[in-house]
């Protein structure tokens, strides 16, 4: 292997490494704030891709059904919390968000493909159907859980995960799904590299996603909150911050992040209902990387895990998922060594 090869694996690296970034900062966000460690956050990836994959060609993608369907389960169950005078949400807010604005949704979307939009307005409407599913989730599933243990909560996750990805396949079917126009079309000469535009869109939309993340934190009251929350959940009730308000505003977050690497990934390789498992689970080697607490380090870790994903499908590709997940082990190897002297004190 020559130098400009290993330009090229580490420019490919990269375009991949950044979108396990996003799946990483989001997996830390998750469970930071909720304890949860979402394993169903590659169906996002998944749905999102299939959703805009399927109207870019000029197909109505059958998620619109999704909204109204797991909506008018949560209003079932606030009817009945309404009923058995139990708190919740006025009824009329039940059903604006949870009846209304779903079946809004699914009238509208078909009736505006009709109209033939441009990739942007496919994008979004991508974002409006598949991101308001995240706090629907954690609505129906994690909400009446939420002080539940670590363990049980990954067990609800994984049990999540396999309805989802069989919800996939009825959804989209077993064949791929791919976007052969991209959002910028042509090329540009870059530190002695040959960069399409869609892969500099492609970074660009990570950097500036995590960036968002981060000024979100650092600077806004909702992100003082979330950060509270994921510091001391019982010292942030008695301040008067809802965790359960936090957990729906996390599940927006990481839905929204979600779909959106999904949206630009499958401009890049082709994506089944599967495959955003297999792209949750690099991210989560990178939160891994970052004890699911530092962002930034998870971060720079998910971006090395796409780099050397790069460099292992160059020399032994039979073996490139074992590398990669291999990963894993020193981190918590090192990790098990360094937090034993704080377990002893606790």
């Amino acid at each position: 292997m020559d130098w400009s090869i290993a330009k090229i694996l580490i420019q490919d690296g990269l375009v991949t490494g950044v979108i396990y970034a996003l799946m990483a900062v989001a997996l830390v966000l998750v469970f930071a704030v909720t304890r949860i460690i979402f394993i169903a956050q590659g169906e996002f990836v998944s749905f999102g891709a299939l959703s805009f994959a399927m109207m870019a060609s000029n197909q109505v993608p059958q998620t619109i059904y999704l909204l109204p369907i797991m909506g008018g389960i949560i209003f079932i169950k606030e009817l009945y919390f309404y009923f058995k005078g139990k708190h919740g949400l006025k009824l009329w807010q039940s059903f604006l968000f949870f009846v209304a604005l779903p079946l809004l949704i699914m009238y509208v979307t078909p009736l505006i493909l009709a109209q033939e939009p441009n990739l942007w307005i496919k994008a979004l409407l991508t974002l409006i159907i598949v991101v308001p599913l995240g706090p629907m989730v954690y609505r129906l599933v994690y909400e009446p859980v939420a002080e539940a243990s670590v363990l049980t909560l990954l067990i609800i996750s994984i049990a999540l995960h396999f309805a989802f990805v069989g919800t996939g396949l009825v959804l989209f079917g077993a064949e791929g799904w791919l976007v052969s126009e991209p959002f910028f079309d042509g090329e540009v000469d870059f530190l002695g590299l040959t960069w399409r535009y869609q892969s500099l869109f492609v970074i660009g939309m990570a950097l500036v996603t995590i960036f968002g993340l981060w000024a979100l934190f650092g600077f806004t009251l909702i992100g003082k909150a979330l950060r509270a929350t994921a510091v001391n959940r019982r010292g942030a009730r008695l301040l008067g911050i809802s965790t359960s308000l936090s957990g729906h505003l996390t599940f927006w977050l990481t839905a929204f992040v979600g779909v959106l690497a999904g949206i630009m990934l499958v401009s890049f390789i082709q994506i089944t209902y599967e495959t955003g498992f297999m792209i949750g689970l690099k991210g989560f080697v990178g939160a891994i990387i970052g004890g699911l607490v530092s962002y930034p380090i998870a971060a720079v870790g998910a971006i090395g895990v796409g780099i050397i994903e790069a460099f292992s499908t160059f020399w032994a590709s039979d073996y490139k998922e074992v590398i990669v997940f291999t990963l894993i082990l020193p981190v918590l190897l090192v990790r098990s060594l360094s937090i034993t002297h704080h377990d002893e004190e606790e």
